[in-house]
C-alpha cells in the first residue's frame, strides 16, 4: 500500500515535471503579449548592465576608476525603472543624495583631522549620531516621505560609508569623488535609457488607466441591467472558480488608488513632453480617480441587487424593463463618451451628455407612476379595498402555505428535539426568508432597491461629468465642437434632480 501511494505521486510529479516547460513558454508569453513594452525595458536594463560591465572588462578603463565601478553596477540595477518618472525620480534622488553625502563627510573629516587621532574618532561617531537620528527623524515629514524618501536614505547609507571608511583611508577626498563619479556615471545611463530609448511616461499611462476605468464602468452597468431582466432567473450560487466579467470590469477601479497616487507622483517628475508642452495635471487626474471609485461603490451596490434571497417576479420586472434598460444605456454612452473626450484630449459638452438621461429618467418616473399599487402604503387612495383585501388574502395564503410544508413533513424527514446550534444557526436564515417573504411588499422590495440605486448613479454620475470638465480645462483640451461651433462656457454646471415625493404620490 504505501509503494502504490509512492508510485502515484512520483507519476503525478513526473506529469507536472513535462508540462512545466509548456506552461512557462505560454506564461512568458502572456506576459509580454499583455505589454510589449515590458521585453523592451528588459532588454533595456540588459543592454545598460552591460555598458557599466564595461567598467571592469576593459582594463584601460578599469585601472582609472578601480574597485568603485562596482558602485555605478548597483545603480543602474537600483535606478532603472519601468516609466521615465520612476526612473528620475530614483536616479535624481541618489545622484542628490550621494553628491550631499560626500560634500558633508569630507567637510567633518577636514575638521576632525586638524586635532588628534582620539578627537577624530570621538567627532565622528558624534558626527554619526547626529545625522543618523536628523536625518531619520527627517523622513516621518509627510512631503519628505512622498517625494524624497529614497535619497534620504541614499544620503544616510553614503554618509556613514565614507565618514567610517575615512577613518582608516588616508586620502578621503580620492574615495568621496570615485563614488560620486560611478553613482553618477549609472545614474546619467540609466536616465538617457530611460528618456530616449522607447520611453514610457507615467504620466500616459495615468492617462490610460483612467480611460479604461470610465470604460470597465460603463459595461458593468451595463451588464448589471441586462442581467437583471434577463428571462432566466439569476442564480444564487456563485462560482468562485469562474471569473465574473461585472466584477472583473470594475475591480480595477476600487483598487486604484495607491496606483494612481504613484503614477502622479512619478508624472510630476517627468518634462513636458506632449505637443503643446503644457504641464501634466496629476493631481486632477488623482482626483478624477476618487470619483470614479465614489461611483464604483454605486456600482458594487447595483451588482449586488443581482444575489438577492428575496425576488422580485419576472411579470414584475418586466414592467420596467424598457424604462431602466434605456436609462442604463443612456449611462453607459455617457461614460463612453467621457472615456472619449479624454482619450482625444478634448473638452466634453455635459448638456449633450446628459440631454438624454434626463428623458431617459422621465420615462422610468412615467412607468412608476403607472404601477402605484407596487410601492404605496395600505392607507394611498390608489388601493381599493378590492386591491387591499386580495393582497391580505395573498400574504395570509404565503404565510399558511409556508407553515403548513413545515408541519406536514413525515416523521422521519422531521428534526429531532434535540437539534444542534449548528442546525439551528442554518434554520434561522431559512425561517427568516419565509417570514419576509410573506410580507405584503416583499415582491417590490427588490425591484425599488434596484431602481433606486440605478438613479443613484445617475446622480453620481454628475460628479464624474464635472471632474472631467474640469481636467479638459485644466490640461488645455481642445475646445468641444459640434456642427461647426464652439462650445466655450466649459464652467456651466448641470444637476440632475429626481422628484422623489413624486413617485410616492403619483403626480
Amino acid at each position: 500500500m504505501p509503494m502504490d501511494s509512492f508510485n502515484k505521486k512520483a507519476r503525478a510529479f513526473m506529469e507536472k515535471t513535462k508540462r512545466s516547460p509548456g506552461f512557462i513558454c505560454r506564461k512568458i508569453w502572456k506576459v509580454g503579449r499583455d505589454d510589449p513594452r515590458r521585453a523592451i525595458h528588459a532588454l533595456k536594463v540588459g543592454f545598460s548592465l552591460t555598458l557599466v560591465s564595461l567598467l571592469y572588462l576593459m582594463e584601460p578603463l578599469f585601472k582609472g576608476v578601480g574597485q568603485n565601478a562596482i558602485w555605478a553596477v548597483m545603480t543602474v540595477v537600483v535606478v532603472l525603472e519601468f516609466t521615465v518618472g520612476a526612473t528620475l525620480c530614483k536616479g535624481l534622488n541618489r545622484g542628490c543624495g550621494t553628491l550631499l553625502a560626500a560634500s558633508l563627510a569630507f567637510i567633518f573629516e577636514f575638521i576632525a583631522r586638524e586635532y588628534g587621532k582620539v578627537f577624530r574618532a570621538v567627532f565622528i561617531g558624534a558626527s554619526i549620531f547626529l545625522i543618523g537620528t536628523s536625518t531619520t527623524f527627517l523622513r516621518f515629514f509627510p512631503k519628505i516621505k512622498k517625494n524624497y524618501d529614497y535619497g534620504v536614505v541614499i544620503f544616510l547609507l553614503t554618509f556613514n560609508l565614507i565618514t567610517v571608511s575615512s577613518y582608516r583611508v588616508d586620502d578621503i577626498l580620492k574615495l568621496a569623488k570615485g563614488r560620486t563619479y560611478m553613482i553618477g556615471i549609472g545614474s546619467g545611463i540609466c536616465i538617457l535609457m530611460s528618456l530616449f530609448i522607447f520611453p514610457n511616461w507615467s504620466g500616459e499611462d495615468l492617462h490610460n488607466n483612467t480611460i479604461t476605468k470610465v470604460e470597465g464602468l460603463a459595461k458593468s452597468i451595463e451588464a448589471c441591467v441586462t442581467k437583471y431582466f434577463n428571462v432566466e432567473e439569476p442564480t444564487l450560487e456563485i462560482d468562485e472558480t469562474m471569473e465574473d466579467p461585472i466584477y472583473e470590469n470594475y475591480k480595477a477601479v476600487l483598487d486604484s488608488k495607491s496606483t494612481d497616487e504613484t503614477l502622479a507622483l512619478h508624472a510630476s517628475w517627468e518634462p513636458r513632453h506632449s505637443g503643446h508642452c503644457h504641464k501634466f495635471p496629476c493631481q486632477q487626474y488623482v482626483k478624477l480617480g476618487g470619483v470614479l471609485r465614489h461611483f464604483g461603490y454605486g456600482v458594487v451596490a447595483l451588482h449586488g441587487s443581482l444575489q438577492t434571497e428575496i425576488r422580485t417576479p419576472r411579470s414584475i420586472r418586466l414592467l420596467f424593463k424598457d424604462p431602466c434598460i434605456r436609462l442604463a444605456s443612456e449611462v453607459t454612452k455617457a461614460l463612453m463618451e467621457l472615456a472619449g473626450s479624454i482619450r482625444n484630449r478634448r473638452q466634453c459638452s455635459p448638456e449633450n451628455i446628459t440631454e438624454q438621461i434626463h428623458q431617459a429618467l422621465q420615462d422610468l418616473d412615467t412607468a412608476l407612476k403607472s404601477q402605484p399599487r407596487l410601492f404605496l402604503g395600505p392607507n394611498s387612495p390608489y388601493n381599493t379595498p378590492k386591491m387591499l383585501a386580495m393582497l391580505t388574502t395573498t400574504a395570509r395564503q404565503k404565510f399558511e402555505h409556508h407553515l403548513s410544508n413545515m408541519n406536514t413533513d413525515s416523521p422521519s424527514e422531521r428534526k429531532p428535539k434535540g437539534v444542534s446550534e449548528t442546525e439551528k444557526r442554518v434554520l434561522r436564515p431559512t425561517l427568516s426568508k419565509l417570514a419576509i417573504t410573506s410580507l405584503e411588499f416583499s415582491e417590490a422590495l427588490p425591484i425599488a432597491a434596484f431602481l433606486a440605486l440605478l438613479v443613484e448613479l445617475v446622480a453620481r454620475l454628475d460628479l464624474v461629468i464635472e471632474e472631467v470638465e474640469e481636467l479638459g480645462r485644466v490640461a488645455c483640451f481642445k475646445e468641444f465642437k459640434h456642427g461647426g461651433d464652439v462650445v466655450v462656457d466649459v464652467e456651466r454646471r448641470t444637476k440632475t434632480e429626481i422628484n422623489v415625493s413624486s413617485f410616492a404620490t403619483g403626480e
